[in-house]
């Protein structure tokens, strides 16, 4: 795990809490619009352009509104009735969209995600919601992938962490190189999923269904 991602992570919500991070105006964001609109070379004027921008930033709220919820808050309710159960708990095929920090353009993908719990666990969809307030942020694939990975190993203290996210950035996909077909896979595996590679087999055989 790269601790300094984590850091920076709590380092930005910590300036977000304390109101160091100064958030534009919506009117502010909207001029930002207008003003790439006529950069681009058309009239932000034009009747089929006049709302656009409100519409962008109706957009941009959607898009990042991973930025307004604490993915920690998500994974504290927990539960302790497991009848003994100590295997795999897996989600398989959760659709994933987010944004490149390089271009803010999209990432679109599948995401993998297991855990081994110990004493507690935790409801399924809660796991989907963590990807979903990470994806929902600038990202590189990289950082979202050992965030994601982090926080579910901090906050339940599993036996491990088993996560795989294949994804197209069409930052490669529709500009630059133009690589329609790529798509770019990450993983992270923390606990019995690093330590032992049958747990990590077991995990890529599930993934495609056997």
């Amino acid at each position: 795990m790269d601790m300094n991602i984590v850091i920076d992570e709590a380092e930005k919500q910590s300036a977000k809490k304390t109101g160091l991070m100064k958030k534009p105006s919506r009117a502010e964001a909207e001029a930002a619009v207008k003003t790439l609109i006529g950069w681009a070379g058309d009239d932000p004027t034009r009747e089929g352009l006049i709302d656009t921008p409100d519409r962008v930033v109706r957009a941009y709220e959607e898009f990042f509104a991973g930025y307004e919820e604490d993915p920690d808050e998500v994974l504290t309710k927990t539960f302790e009735e497991v009848e003994g159960y100590d295997d795999m708990v897996m989600l398989r095929d959760i659709d994933l969209e987010s944004h490149c920090e390089h271009h803010m353009v999209a990432i679109l993908g599948k995401a993998h995600i297991a855990y081994v719990p110990t004493t507690r666990v935790v409801g399924i969809s809660k796991l989907a919601r963590v990807i979903e307030i990470y994806a929902k942020r600038l990202q590189t694939q990289e950082t979202m992938t050992a965030q994601i990975a982090e926080t579910i190993n901090r906050c339940l203290a599993p036996q491990g962490v088993a996560l795989l996210i294949e994804a197209k950035h069409q930052c490669m996909t529709t500009r630059g190189i133009k690589k329609p077909d790529v798509a770019t896979i990450t993983t992270q595996f923390t606990g019995v999923f690093k330590d032992d590679p049958r747990m990590e087999q077991r995990f890529m055989q599930m993934i495609r269904g056997y």
